[in-house]
């Protein structure tokens, strides 16, 4: 089979490429309204601006979310129609990385308005 050669991947596979893909956009916009609840709903904190910056990096990983979604779905379907191995995917790792780094800003956040009060 050369290179350019396709064959119709069995659809259950389709099926589920798809559902991947949907469950990172649905991570996605569970990012994205927690950046908005983040600024719009939480009373200032001690330290000004900490809102908005814990909001821009939920928003930031919900681009980042959203985007390698997409790439991931095409890499899946290129690689499943040409009858290749499935890629590598750092994605996960990157999104737990910005979750780590959202729930340490928060916890030390809490620590701070706990000891000014």
């Amino acid at each position: 089979m050369g290179d350019n050669d396709e064959v119709e991947p069995d659809y259950r596979f389709t099926l589920a490429n798809e559902r991947t893909f949907l469950a990172w956009q649905r991570t996605a916009l569970g990012l994205l309204a927690g950046a908005v609840a983040v600024v719009q709903l939480i009373p200032e904190l001690s330290i000004a601006g900490a809102r908005h910056i814990l909001g821009i990096i939920l928003a930031l990983l919900a681009i980042l979310t959203s985007g390698m979604g997409i790439l991931r779905w095409r890499q899946v379907d290129f690689a499943m129609r040409r009858d290749l191995p499935l890629p590598r995917h750092p994605t996960p790792m990157y999104l737990g990385i910005g979750l780590v780094v959202v729930g340490l800003l928060t916890v030390g956040l809490i620590v701070v308005k706990a000891m000014a009060a």
